[in-house]
């Protein structure tokens, strides 16, 4: 298998790479978990994706957010995993890219995620702490969690 990532900005994505994003996402986060939320929020375009692939087809992806836009801190969001890959420690290799993405993005630094509770013990197992309470997000249970 051939893995392979980049990280680009809102405007360096090519019209195939946005629409395979989109599409992932929606298949996970509104089709697959049964929410329906609206995913285009207008922080994407003041964001860089993270597009990890397998063998050449999109994987995965996340959204590094810089400090200010959803948090204090600098935030990786919108984790996915096409259900093909999942159990596969692909997740790990994400969130390391992510996370050292984010540092080359946006410099050193604490980074938060909304994480759902139930992935709670992945996030910790890259390093996040959970801090204050579980809440409800759009009928998911979440918790925030920081890396320092």
């Amino acid at each position: 298998m051939k893995f392979s990532h980049t990280i680009k900005s809102f405007e360096e994505l090519t019209n195939q790479e946005l629409y395979q994003m989109l599409r992932l996402r929606s298949e996970v986060f509104v089709v697959e978990q049964n929410c329906p939320y609206l995913d285009l929020d207008n922080k994407d375009q003041k964001s860089f994706h993270l597009l990890y692939c397998v063998n050449d087809q999109l994987a995965g992806c996340t959204r590094l957010l810089p400090a200010g836009l959803s948090y204090d801190e600098i935030a990786i969001g919108r984790v996915v995993i096409d259900k093909t890959h999942r159990g596969s420690g692909l997740g790990v290799k994400i969130m390391e890219a992510s996370i050292a993405g984010c540092q080359e993005k946006f410099g050193e630094g604490p980074i938060r995620i909304s994480a759902q509770y139930h992935l709670s013990k992945f996030y910790q197992s890259v390093g996040f702490v959970e801090q204050g309470e579980v809440y409800d997000e759009d009928g998911i249970p979440h918790i925030e969690m920081l890396r320092i």
